[in-house]
């Protein structure tokens, strides 16, 4: 048995799913708006994971998708996928909320090449169960969770289905009503999985059984638990059977700007129900069997552009970068205000409470108007980077507030960033750095740059208050940015990324 921390993965992995193929685990998680897009991570032992496959280069090219449309599709894409495993094929579905599509993608090898089709009808927080007797059925919803049997080839609803509500949550006592609905079928019985947030409560898990997949569901909540107080519950999620017998759930919890965080513990039936935990409380500590104890994982972040640790924001202009291992070039074509309007921006998660990224940047072909440097990428943001003005560059730090509450959804940023600190700079290289700090209630980035006369890194600015925002809905990333104000056709260079954790 292998023991460790029940936080898996000190990053921004939510909505996880995840099944098992033989002595495999597999685990599926949301990218929104981030290319390659739909991660699906791989274990032995359901505590460490590396990369395994993405299942789609770009989703549709959409002038939101694209950024063309300086709005993009913050907070959309893809979310909350479904992973299943059946007839010797994986099977990936979702709902994307800016294209009112859902989504199915086919492979043979988790690596792909996946085969995408489209699944008729917008299912929120779908969840899918291939039942014993061939028949398909979907669950999912907000509040409502409706049951939907499909035809057998997924293409959509069986002619004449009527979508019935076989659970209903009570409106007038909650935050968020039910959804992130997860089905299972298990002994005979079936049971699904939600999460909700009732009135002056944490994020909490429920789960319903029934006899019949059509119901009556009994149930109700089985974990309300914050973990390293946070003030955050741990819910939404999956489960899956070792192959000992012994269950497992992953599951996420809030954890401010860095994210929505992995978390496992046990689950054990009792009398048909699922009592997660420690006696419904989620454990600091976990003990799994480790079906390869010899292997060694490949880690989930990296300095290698080419490596799957690193996404674009939105689907970049291929036309317009060039990436190896240790350099990342790319052009402008378009006039942006601010940097998430900016295209081809190459971003990559941060990892741990404490971390920190550092990259040279070469700045020589930079137009009048321009903006290049290095991003703590969310909603409320801070950078630093050079600007050209005037045939002359500065070094500049800055930031963004966003002018709505935290909860605030389908908006855009059109503002200008508010610039902290300035000074002019010659040459044409520069090394930045971003140094995080995500614990509770301390989370901010500090920015510094490389002094070559004192070989030491400088300070520049104040640090940058972070926090986790539904505009973007995702943790704060490292970003390498450039955009034109001006005039298109700048030029920027990013040479050795270098991140270090602690």
């Amino acid at each position: 048995m292998k023991t460790a921390s029940s936080y898996i993965i000190p990053a921004d992995f939510p909505d996880p799913d995840i099944i098992r193929v033989d002595d495999v685990y597999y685990m599926v998680s949301t990218t929104m708006h981030f290319m390659p897009g739909c991660v699906i991570l791989r274990s032995y032992n359901l505590v460490d994971w590396e990369h395994a496959s993405y299942v789609y280069d770009e989703l549709e090219a959409t002038p939101a998708e694209t950024l063309c449309d300086n709005r993009g599709a913050y907070g959309k894409g893809m979310w909350a996928a479904c992973l299943r495993y059946h007839n010797q094929k994986f099977h990936v579905s979702f709902s994307a909320k800016d294209t009112r599509r859902t989504y199915l993608f086919t492979s043979e090898k988790i690596e792909g090449p996946w085969h995408r089709s489209e699944i008729k009808g917008f299912y929120h927080d779908m969840s899918i169960l291939f039942d014993d007797d061939g028949r398909v059925y979907c669950v999912s919803g907000n509040t409502d969770i409706v049951l939907t049997e499909f035809e057998a080839d997924l293409s959509g609803p069986k002619e004449n289905e009527c979508r019935k509500i076989i659970i209903r949550d009570e409106k007038e006592n909650m935050t968020l009503g039910y959804e992130g609905s997860h089905i299972y079928k298990i002994n005979g019985k079936y049971y699904i999985f939600l999460i909700h947030i009732p009135k002056g409560k944490m994020r909490t898990e429920a789960c319903y059984v029934a006899d019949k997949i059509e119901g009556p569901y009994t149930g109700g909540d089985v974990l309300c638990s914050d973990l390293a107080n946070w003030n955050s519950g741990t819910a939404q999620g999956g489960i899956v059977q070792a192959e000992n017998k012994s269950w497992y759930s992953i599951v996420f919890q809030d954890h401010g700007a860095l994210g929505r965080i992995p978390v496992l513990m046990p689950v054990k039936f009792i009398d048909n129900h699922p009592v997660f935990g420690d006696g419904g409380s989620a454990p600091k500590e976990v003990s799994v069997p480790d079906n390869r104890p010899d292997y060694k994982y490949k880690p989930l972040y990296s300095d290698d552009f080419t490596n799957p640790a690193w996404q674009w924001n939105h689907i970049p202009n291929k036309n317009l970068f060039a990436i190896s291992k240790d350099r990342y070039t790319l052009r402008t074509d378009k006039i942006c205000r601010n940097v998430v309007q900016a295209s081809n921006t190459l971003t990559q998660r941060t990892f741990t409470e404490k971390c920190s990224g550092s990259v040279s940047v070469d700045f020589s072909k930079l137009n009048d108007g321009d903006i290049a440097g290095l991003c703590a990428l969310e909603g409320e943001y801070g950078f630093i980077g050079i600007a050209r003005e005037n045939g002359r560059c500065k070094l500049i730090a800055a930031e963004h507030k966003i002018p709505y509450t935290p909860w605030t959804m389908d908006v855009f940023d059109d503002d200008l960033p508010v610039i902290q600190n300035e000074m002019e700079i010659s040459g044409t290289t520069l090394r930045l750095k971003a140094v995080f700090c995500l614990e509770h209630e301390k989370e901010n980035v500090r920015f510094s740059y490389y002094d070559a006369e004192s070989e030491h890194y400088v300070d520049f600015g104040e640090p940058v208050k972070l926090r986790y925002t539904l505009d973007q809905f995702t943790g704060v990333r490292f970003a390498l940015f450039c955009y034109s104000t001006k005039k298109t056709g700048g030029e920027a260079g990013f040479e050795n990324f270098s991140m270090s954790l602690g």
